[in-house]
This record gives C-alpha cells, sequence and structure tokens, in this order.
C-alpha cells in the first residue's frame, strides 16, 4: 500500500482540528457564537425591564389620593405615566339642586328657590374626562384659569374659579350658591367655594386640579393649622395625608370674600393645566 495517500488523510485531519474548520470545532464556534448572542438578546431584555421598572417607580402607582374619590361617580385609571379621571359629573350628597323626586334634595337654606340657578342637578346627562400626569411638576411659568371646569371635586361634580362669566365675578351669582358653594349651570353643578359637605375648615381633600395638583381644605394636615406659606395660587410643598414626601399641592385659601366665602381656586395654575373634557 502506498503511505502517502494515507498520510495526506492524516495532516488533512490535524489540520481542519487545528484550524478549527466547519463539521467540526467550526461547529463549536458557532455555537458559542449563537450563545454569545443569546446571552446578548437575554441582557437587552434584562435592561429592557429595568427601564420599564424605572419608568414605573413613582408613576406605575396610582398616587393614594385618588382613592378618596367617590367610586360610583368617578373612574380613575392609571396609564403608564398618565392618570385619566372621568366623572359623571354628579355630586355624592344633599343639595336643593337635586329634583324634589331624587332622595338627595333638600330645602335651601343658605340661597332660595327665587334666587337658585335654573336648572336642576338630575338635568346633566354626561361625563367629564381630566387627564394628568401621576407626578405632576410646576411648569416654567403659571398660567390663568379660564371659565368652565378647572378640576373634578372626589364627591364627582367639577370645580369652578371665582367668576361667572368672562371677567365678571361671583359677586353678583352669590346668593344662587348652596350651602357646599355651588349651584348649577351652563352645564351641570360645580363648585366656587369651600364645599362643607366633605371639607369645612379642615384639611380634607377636596379634588385635583386640571394639572395635576391636588387642592386641600383650609387646613395643613402637616401642621393641624393654617399654612402660612402659601404662594399667590394657594400652594405650597409639605407631606399630607396621603403623602409621606413633601409634594406641592393648594390649599383652599383661608381668605374671606364678601364677608363670608371661601373660594375654591382663584389663583393661576402652576402646573401645565390639560383641559377637562
Amino acid at each position: 500500500m502506498n503511505p502517502y495517500p494515507l498520510r495526506l488523510l492524516t495532516i488533512a485531519i490535524s489540520c481542519a482540528l487545528l484550524l478549527n474548520l466547519p463539521g467540526c470545532g467550526g461547529t463549536e464556534d458557532t455555537d458559542t457564537v449563537s450563545s454569545s448572542s443569546t446571552d446578548t438578546v437575554t441582557d437587552t431584555d434584562t435592561d429592557t425591564d429595568t427601564d420599564i421598572d424605572s419608568e414605573d417607580l413613582g408613576s406605575g402607582i396610582l398616587h393614594t389620593a385618588y382613592y378618596e374619590f367617590d367610586q360610583d361617580n368617578v373612574n380613575v385609571v392609571l396609564s403608564g405615566t398618565k392618570v385619566v379621571i372621568e366623572t359623571n359629573g354628579l355630586p355624592n350628597h344633599t343639595s336643593p339642586y337635586w329634583s324634589s323626586s331624587n332622595e338627595l334634595h333638600v330645602e335651601p337654606t343658605v340661597t332660595s328657590y327665587a334666587k337658585m340657578a335654573p336648572g336642576y342637578i338630575d338635568d346633566f346627562v354626561g361625563t367629564y374626562t381630566l387627564t394628568v400626569d401621576n407626578s405632576p411638576s410646576k411648569a416654567s411659568t403659571t398660567s390663568a384659569t379660564g371659565l368652565g371646569a378647572i378640576g373634578i371635586a372626589v364627591s364627582g361634580s367639577v370645580i369652578y374659579n371665582d367668576e361667572e362669566g368672562p371677567g365678571v365675578p361671583l359677586d353678583d351669582a352669590a346668593t344662587s350658591l348652596d350651602f357646599n358653594g355651588a349651584h348649577t349651570g351652563p352645564q351641570s353643578y360645580h363648585y366656587h367655594l369651600e364645599p362643607i359637605s366633605f371639607s369645612d375648615d379642615d384639611s380634607n381633600l377636596i379634588g385635583v386640579i386640571a394639572d395635576g395638583f391636588f387642592l386641600y381644605g383650609r387646613k395643613c394636615n402637616s401642621t393641624g393649622t393654617y399654612p402660612t406659606d402659601l404662594d399667590e395660587s394657594g400652594g405650597h410643598t409639605s407631606i399630607t395625608q396621603f403623602a409621606q414626601d413633601a409634594e406641592y399641592h393648594y390649599h383652599i385659601q383661608n381668605e374671606l370674600y364678601l364677608g363670608s366665602y371661601y373660594i375654591l381656586f382663584p389663583g393661576n395654575y402652576q402646573g401645565s393645566a390639560s383641559a377637562i373634557r
């Protein structure tokens, strides 16, 4: 037998082993690369999950203040970093503005039937929707509130400012307000003044303003008394009964209006307000 072909075959096999040609070590290298690629993908997935978790921290947990809102009238949903608040606009308390057939109807006290605005709470059929940041921040500049709803109250009804019309102060309409500082028109029942059915000279939550900051009663829960460091919008930064880390929020300003009323929100938005539709 000629020994040369066998020697050549032996040399070829040895070279293949040394050079890791495909079909031998090459396949193992391919597996190694695939494993590395898989590891890379896995690492990428891990990084993505970490980013999502990071985004969720502080924004993926609904602020506990929202649990104070009436669950029959208000629906609150956390969507990413946004909170969507939808209400039927109806209050969960008594008022002379309910029709006489409604179980929540009461006789007027601070107003009278003759002075009341036209329309009943029951007449409103619709919803209001507000979308705000779950962790709002103050804007670089303030902005004026407009006519119509500027916030949603815990009761289910909406919050208005201190105007009755374009450039028209609330003065002439004050006599139409019920004991909760509210009346109907032009669309639905809404508050202008301190609503004593759920906040009467206290630190209770009133609702959320259209820029995402909460509005509380005249007193501050952190001190149990009236805050003295409020800005021009009635806001300051402190802990609340719903936040143990200090956060910016509004208060009903403890200043009498027309000698006997407390306006809910006579200032400007300190954050970036969203429309309430």
